[in-house]
């Protein structure tokens, strides 16, 4: 196996190979990198239980997703001691649970707050998404609006992140189902994410009441469901919008090594399992193919895997020098990856350890950047500069 490293030095990113033959292919490979310096972290919440995704609202309390099944509410700085009420039923499994919350577009005005599950049993279940209004208490009127098409077996892969558009149309993320031997029709479910026929290893887009929208790329392509946006990804736990650009990426996960940070577009294919950099948790290659043509190529690898969670752009001005730039947690390595962009061009990386197992990482109304740690006992940590 080989094994890379990087450094950043003036603003420009550096693989070396470690008694090795620099990998082939067109993507910068990132180890290890250097630890970011001018910050400190504060608690701001705990005792939360495998805390998923956050979304604030407009009278500055904010939803914390539980992968268990819980929607806690934090007001006037505080915890509220009972669950929102209103759900849809949860499928507690593996890896799949109550995932990302999303406030909609005009919420304001009509109060939907967007929920990813996973629904059903251990034996068939799938990623869903439902919505309901938010009465300050509970949800009301709460609807699963989509569901994956097919069932699959086991506790991996649900994906699932969501993205909203300026014509309040939503991406979701759905992941490739899971490893072998977990099987549909006869063949690994990951080999799905090539199907057009599935929601497996796709982006999906939906409008707002989860039908699919009509601009979508296979819409009228005969056997393709008509929600795919994109297609060939492994488990995309990872996903925001630069507001500047309007440019959608994505972190996904690999399979021992070969995770993935990519630039999203409509129509395009990101290979996995036919390209990738990954390799087989018991040691041979999934594909000897790292690029292709008609393959849309990633912008970064991370070989070892650092099992990359949330994502979000920085545009606030708490932190000046981080600006416009990625921030993308790490579950394996228990940090953040701060990703120096230059436009669609990675230009450096560095980390900021955080200890604990990230599992998102998103930016708050009040311009500071917040982590919510997957843990038992999870917690809500605020990034603050360095005292000086």
């Amino acid at each position: 196996m080989q094994w890379y490293t990087l450094w950043v030095s003036s603003g420009l990113l550096y693989v070396l190979s470690a008694g090795c033959t620099a990998q082939t292919g067109p993507a910068p490979v990132s180890a290890d990198v250097p630890e970011a310096q001018g910050w400190r972290t504060e608690v701001v919440i705990e005792g939360l239980s495998h805390p998923w995704s956050i979304a604030w609202l407009p009278d500055g309390s904010a939803l914390i997703t539980e992968r268990a099944g819980r929607l806690r509410l934090i007001r006037n700085g505080q915890l509220d001691p009972e669950p929102v009420a209103g759900l849809p039923p949860v499928l507690a499994h593996g890896q799949g649970g109550l995932l990302d919350i999303a406030l909609h577009p005009d919420f304001a005005k009509n109060q939907w707050v967007y929920l990813t599950f996973a629904t059903g049993s251990p034996e068939a279940n799938r990623t869903a998404l439902a919505r309901g209004r938010f009465d300050g208490r509970a949800l009301r009127d709460t609807e699963v609006i989509f569901r994956n098409a097919d069932p699959k077996p086991g506790g991996q892969h649900f994906g699932s992140r969501i993205v909203w558009l300026p014509d309040k149309s939503l991406l979701m993320s759905i992941g490739d189902g899971g490893n072998p031997p977990i099987s549909f029709n006869g063949e690994n479910i990951r080999n799905q994410a090539q199907n057009r026929g599935t929601h497996f290893g796709k982006i999906v887009r939906l409008k707002d009441d989860g039908t699919p929208h009509p601009d979508n790329p296979f819409a009228n392509q005969p056997g393709a469901k008509p929600e795919i946006w994109s297609l060939g990804h492994r488990n995309i736990q990872g996903m925001a919008r630069d507001p500047a650009s309007g440019r959608i990426w994505a972190n996904e996960h690999g399979s021992r090594g070969g995770d993935e940070l990519n630039m999203i577009e409509g129509g395009h294919n990101y290979g996995w399992p036919e390209v990738t950099y990954s390799i087989e948790y018991w040691g041979p290659k999934i594909s000897n193919e790292t690029s292709r043509p008609g393959i849309t190529d990633p912008l970064l690898v991370w070989t070892p895997s650092k099992a990359p969670s949330g994502l979000t752009f920085y545009t606030g001005d708490i932190y000046p020098q981080w600006k416009g730039d990625l921030f993308s947690g790490a579950l394996k390595f228990h940090q953040i990856r701060h990703i120096d962009l230059d436009e669609t061009r990675v230009a450096g990386e560095e980390k900021l350890t955080i200890g604990q197992r990230v599992r998102d990482v998103r930016q708050g109304p009040d311009g500071y950047l917040y982590v919510l740690t997957d843990e038992d006992d999870g917690a809500l940590l605020r990034i603050l500069p360095a005292k000086k």
